[in-house]
């Protein structure tokens, strides 16, 4: 990192101070939902960001001043910046660990919890509240259809001018589309949760009873999961579209 400029709060780093490496990243919140026949819905929920940590040395007759100034901000709790190349990040100090030699020599090592991504709006352009609800619908809809429940109502309403801003009539009939599809969803649940456990499945049943019961159990299970698959996306839909703002 020899000539990038790297500050936290007060403190401009120089010399041996400047690591030379810094990590960045993070991971992204999924919740993973297993669905019986083997499908799998993932919901991503947000990006949660992983510590930024460095380290150096201090050095010179300022070294042991330096380290304590350091390791006062960790102790405030305060909220700093910290900016290097083109990232700029709100952090507070999470651990300082300094490994004092002599008053000239004073290596550290430094991590800092990370509050917000100042650059990451410049750098990441928002998902439209539209965009999203409509790929989720349409998500839904992949597998709705061939069982019974159309979509087609809540995508057409959603479509129409200002369905996403708060209050207009448009709004309210794309609340009422997606509402309707949940409750042809829940209901198609709910006859195959009873399909499935009305199965008279039993050793001293004939044969071909056998069999029907086995092929409407099977049809069952397969909408059951079909449909939760798709409740997860049109309910997703419905939340971001609650939380519209005007």
């Amino acid at each position: 990192m020899t000539g990038t400029v790297l500050e936290l709060g007060p403190v401009t780093f120089s010399a041996f101070e400047i690591p030379t490496g810094i990590n960045f990243g993070g991971r992204q919140i999924l919740a993973v939902h297993q669905l019986t026949d083997g499908r799998r819905v993932i919901d991503s929920i947000g990006p949660a960001e992983s510590e930024i940590s460095f380290s150096g040395a201090f050095s010179g007759p300022t070294a042991t001043l330096r380290a304590r100034q350091l390791n006062d901000l960790r102790v405030s709790g305060a909220e700093l910046s910290l900016t290097w190349d083109a990232f700029c990040y709100t952090v507070v100090v999470s651990t300082f660990d300094a490994d004092y030699r002599n008053s000239g020599w004073i290596p550290y090592r430094l991590s800092c919890a990370i509050l917000r991504d100042e650059a990451s709006p410049v750098l990441t352009p928002a998902l439209s509240l539209e965009t999203s609800t409509l790929s989720d619908l349409t998500a839904a809809g992949s597998v709705c259809g061939e069982m019974g429940v159309d979509v087609t109502a809540a995508l057409a309403a959603l479509a129409e001018n200002n369905a996403t801003t708060l209050g207009s009539a448009a709004y309210g009939a794309a609340q009422l589309a997606i509402s309707n599809t949940q409750s042809d969803i829940a209901a198609q649940i709910s006859t195959a949760e009873t399909t499935i456990g009305a199965s008279g499945m039993q050793i001293e049943t004939s044969p071909v009873s056998l069999v029907n019961d086995l092929i409407a159990v099977t049809g069952a299970a397969q909408q059951l999961a079909g449909m939760i698959y798709a409740n997860s996306y049109v309910g997703r839909a419905a939340r971001n579209l609650q939380n519209a703002s005007s």
